[in-house]
């Protein structure tokens, strides 16, 4: 069974990784070998789709602060589980040929599934319900 404790920190150190922008090969282990990642901008499968879709958003985003507000498990097996999470993500953004940046600030509400693997956890789908912007906040 899983814990609410090891799904906290499991779905924390994802986010950490995303704020410092980690090399790509540190989330080969935390994904699925047939993981599905469905983002508002774009559906990916795969490591090989994560790993274009993440050299495409380090491009755009910086200073990111992600902060996990909600990591509940809604329902689970012996080997999977699906989780809410609510993560607040704040990041900044230039678009070319803008004298300044703009900031990003939103609550994302998320959908994932995760899976025990023979290294740890693991996700197999990771869903973005819907983004609340905060006030002040620019839009995607």
């Amino acid at each position: 069974m899983f814990t609410h404790p090891e799904i906290w920190s499991f779905a924390s150190a994802w986010y950490q990784l995303l704020d410092i922008h980690a090399p790509l090969e540190c989330y080969r282990c935390l994904l699925a070998d047939d993981v599905k990642l469905i983002f508002p901008e774009a559906t990916v499968e795969r490591f090989e789709g994560y790993a274009n879709w993440y050299q495409k958003v380090v491009d755009i985003f910086f200073d990111e602060q992600h902060t996990l507000k909600v990591a509940d498990i809604t329902s689970q097996s012996e080997d999977s589980c699906e989780v809410h999470v609510v993560v607040n993500w704040k990041a900044s953004v230039w678009s070319p040929p803008q004298a300044k940046s703009t900031r990003l600030m939103m609550d994302a509400d998320q959908t994932w599934k995760i899976k025990r693997i023979s290294t740890g956890l693991a996700i197999s789908e990771y869903i973005v319900n819907e983004m609340t912007y905060e006030p002040g906040s620019c839009k995607l």
